[in-house]
């Protein structure tokens, strides 16, 4: 990475080589099959934007795993999404959905590690899209306790992912 930075076209042609293939292995315990690749590729055009970001006197691996980390997290959130706005629309003789179903289950199982007050907060506004009103009203929360409830929520989940 320090070599790509530096502007050596070879060494990045290297490094998104074998990038891919760590992305491939970490992916492929954590989303359905059929998924891996679009999601590595989002990862690697991530770790392009960002490459300016990473700071040459620290380890690459973590750095490369929290961008990963926050694809993977961001495609579950997407399919969650996809699944509340299409549960009015469903058409039962569709085919299942069962990439969708799973990355549901995953996230609720997340959030269900968490304390109530922050998963609750973390499901209106971030899942849901519900303004920080809206969410207080929903939750009897503050606006403060709503804002530091994501916060610390989004911190413990983050922790959770990195640790498996």
């Amino acid at each position: 990475m320090r070599l790509s930075q530096g502007g050596d076209k070879q060494a990045y042609a290297i490094l998104l080589e074998q990038c891919g293939a760590w992305l491939a292995r970490y992916y492929r315990q954590k989303i359905a099959p059929d998924a891996i690749d679009d999601l590595v590729q989002e990862t690697l055009m991530s770790l392009h934007r960002k490459r300016a970001s990473y700071d040459p006197s620290r380890p690459f691996l973590p750095w490369l795993a929290a961008i990963a980390r926050y694809r993977w997290v961001d495609r579950l959130r997407q399919a969650y999404r996809n699944e509340a706005d299409s549960i009015g629309n469903h058409d039962p003789s569709e085919d299942s959905h069962e990439e969708v179903v799973a990355a549901k289950i995953s996230i609720d199982r997340l959030l269900d590690l968490i304390p109530t007050s922050q998963s609750d907060a973390i499901r209106c506004m971030k899942i849901e899209g519900l303004s920080i009103a809206e969410t207080c009203q929903r939750t009897g929360q503050s606006e403060a306790l709503v804002k530091v409830n994501i916060h610390r929520g989004l911190k413990r989940l983050s922790a959770l992912v990195e640790s498996e």
